[in-house]
């Protein structure tokens, strides 16, 4: 997916010139590999850096193209959204001082982006699974990267959907949202690490890459906040299956697989049979101009592109992927880790490379053929729960139910120490590295530990906007100064970022859980409702769920319910409310309550109820921001 020259497959005479270049790369590929002429001895380990742009209030900043165009280096591509970026770390030879080597290309990438990002509003740059202030407002056509390959993309998979894009994720929370476009997949950002492997040896690995993936996501999670829901601990597992999934009902009652997936089962005898399981299960969506055909270049004795077949795999999302590639004018495979969540810091990123690495270069000989040893729906349902539970998680580990943290520790970690010495890795960079990683299993700080426990905190005290954007800040904090996750101290409400009345929206601090009344229920009810909740306002909804009026504590206090017991809300609500949207200053609501001598505001958007405003979040807010100062 990575060619600009794509095109959606619009007529059956594309799709048959599609096929025919993609079956072709197949029968190309399998003589390829009788005639073992794939790279052979030599390992290599890369990684892309996906990455979020933040604005002075922690906020997405839709710059993207703009920075982009200040660094000028090949190494940065855009993303699907203009309030994210990649880097693309040069591939290095899998030993010595290698991922000291990522690492320091990393960073000095980082810096750039940093000071790029820094002369274009202040903009900041920022390493997390989900950014914490995304909101849905966010996700919008309009802030996709107006290149034709996400254009193409997304309308591709709108067409075949045939409606709006639906989320509905279950956790400590629950998220039900729609949108408009596939930016819900601009949410996700990730750390992935390559590497390549032997021909002979690809089957047995990628199927270990399978049966680690449970404890080594549990360990990585970062991810556990979605437009201000608490969700899974790696939200990122379901938010990206459900945000490219193009399943209609029908597609469901014929058990047809989503394009993001764990994969279907153990691979056996050969690799290839990953890429003719899924050519046989999905549909073929884009498609491009072929310049060669991929037969007739091997019979010239050289080594094809297979730019069909690569095409196509770019658009299935594989947690373990498996990719082809040519470095030199020889041909390899190597597995891409999608999985493992961007941030919290470098240093974590670079401890979740080494171990991951290590752990896939000691397999032990006992784990050969495993799929004769572990049921493949006990690997799936492991990396399920761990992105649910994160390091709390139980796996059955073949047979036997075992904790992350044990398995971890008493089990994985020993493998990658033997993988890594195994892979002649520099001693240092083994003690530094495994060290961060044991640590922070140890202590059960991952990234989504440190996340949900301080939002918990600041939502205590702070509406959930600046809650978001405080604990954004915190994590801002911690990535400059790349102290690893496991040393992070939980954010604090004194350490709230200042949010000037004068130049901040009603957004940021409006209450978004709002109690509605139905304009026929009985004031009785609401006036039990105002008691339980303590609340003084409550907006009413027609049957349509649209905003008809106010009703306040004032109001009903005016009222003998004794005798008046059946009296419903639109007999006594305010009809010709003052609604505001969530643009508006604090200042200028604040005014407009003084002015118009009332205590709250209800939050339009386009017809919508989406927050109310009262004397009450502003106090809160000034005392928060008091408190700071």
């Amino acid at each position: 997916m990575g060619s600009q020259s794509v095109k959606e497959i619009s007529s059956l005479q594309e799709r048959q010139e599609f096929l025919s270049h993609l079956l072709k790369d197949i029968t190309a590929l399998e003589v390829m590999m009788e005639i073992d002429i794939f790279e052979k001895g030599v390992h290599r380990v890369g990684a892309e850096q996906e990455l979020c742009i933040v604005d002075n209030n922690f906020r997405p900043a839709k710059n993207a193209l703009k920075i982009l165009r200040n660094i000028k280096d090949t190494h940065f591509t855009t993303e699907i959204a203009l309030f994210n970026l990649e880097i693309n770390l040069d591939p290095v030879l899998l030993n010595d001082h290698c991922f000291s080597t990522l690492k320091n290309q990393l960073q000095y990438l980082l810096d750039i982006a940093h000071n790029e990002a820094k002369k274009i509003d202040n903009n900041k740059i920022i390493l997390t699974g989900i950014l914490p202030t995304l909101k849905k407002k966010d996700l919008k056509f309009e802030n996709i990267t107006p290149f034709k390959r996400y254009i193409t993309l997304n309308n591709a998979l709108k067409k075949i959907r045939g409606n709006d894009f639906r989320l509905h994720i279950k956790g400590v929370n629950e998220l039900i949202v729609t949108s408009e476009s596939i930016l819900f997949e601009a949410s996700n950002t990730s750390f992935q690490i390559h590497l390549q492997l032997d021909l002979d040896k690809i089957v047995d690995q990628y199927n270990w890459a399978q049966a680690i993936a449970g404890p080594v996501l549990a360990s990585a999670t970062n991810s556990p906040l979605l437009i201000g829901r608490e969700l899974w601990s790696e939200t990122r597992i379901a938010l990206f299956q459900q945000s490219v999934d193009l399943r209609n009902r029908s597609y469901h009652l014929r058990e047809q697989k989503a394009r993001v997936s764990f994969g279907t089962g153990w691979i056996k005898n050969s690799i290839i049979n990953l890429y003719k399981d899924d050519i046989a299960r999905y549909t073929p969506i884009l498609t491009s101009d072929f310049e060669e055909d991929s037969l007739s270049v091997l019979q010239q004795n050289k080594i094809p592109k297979l730019k069909a077949l690569n095409l196509f795999n770019g658009t299935l999302y594989k947690w373990n992927r498996l990719c082809y590639g040519i470095t030199n004018g020889v041909p390899h495979f190597r597995i891409e880790n999608r999985y493992i969540p961007s941030g919290p810091t470098v240093d974590d990123e670079i401890a979740n490379a080494v171990f991951w690495v290590g752990v896939m270069q000691g397999m032990p000989d006992k784990y050969r053929t495993i799929y004769d040893k572990m049921s493949f729906e006990d690997v799936r349902g492991n990396f399920i729960n761990a992105a649910r539970t994160g390091i709390n998680t139980y796996f059955i580990w073949f047979g036997k139910v075992i904790s992350a943290k044990k398995l971890i520790l008493n089990e994985l970690i020993p493998i990658a120490r033997r993988g890594l010495k195994k892979s002649n890795i520099d001693k240092k960079d083994i003690k530094k590295y495994l060290r961060i990683f044991e640590k922070r299993v140890v202590k059960g700080r991952t990234g989504s530990e440190w996340l949900t426990k301080s939002n918990r905190i600041l939502k205590n005290k702070l509406t959930r906007d600046v809650a978001s954007s405080t604990l954004t800040m915190c994590m801002y904090k911690n990535q400059q100064k790349n102290i690893p996750v496991h040393e992070w101290k939980l954010a604090k409400v004194n350490e709230c970022i200042h949010l000037d009345i004068k130049r901040n929206k009603l957004g940021k601090i409006m209450t978004t859980e709002v109690f509605v009344v139905n304009e026929n229920d009985l004031v009785a009810l609401v006036d039990r409702v105002m008691h339980w909740k303590n609340i003084h306002h409550i907006p009413v909804v027609d049957d349509e769920n649209k905003i008809v009026g106010i009703i306040t504590r004032s109001d009903i206090k005016k009222i003998d319910l004794t005798k008046d017991n059946i009296l419903v809300v639109k007999d006594v609500m305010i009809k010709k409310m003052i609604s505001v949207d969530s643009e508006i200053s604090l200042e200028d609501a604040n005014q407009l309550m003084i002015k118009n001598n009332i205590g709250c505001l209800p939050v339009i958007d386009n017809d919508d109820l989406i927050g109310i405003f009262t004397k009450k979040d502003l106090e809160k807010f000034l005392n928060a921001t008091s408190d700071d100062e």
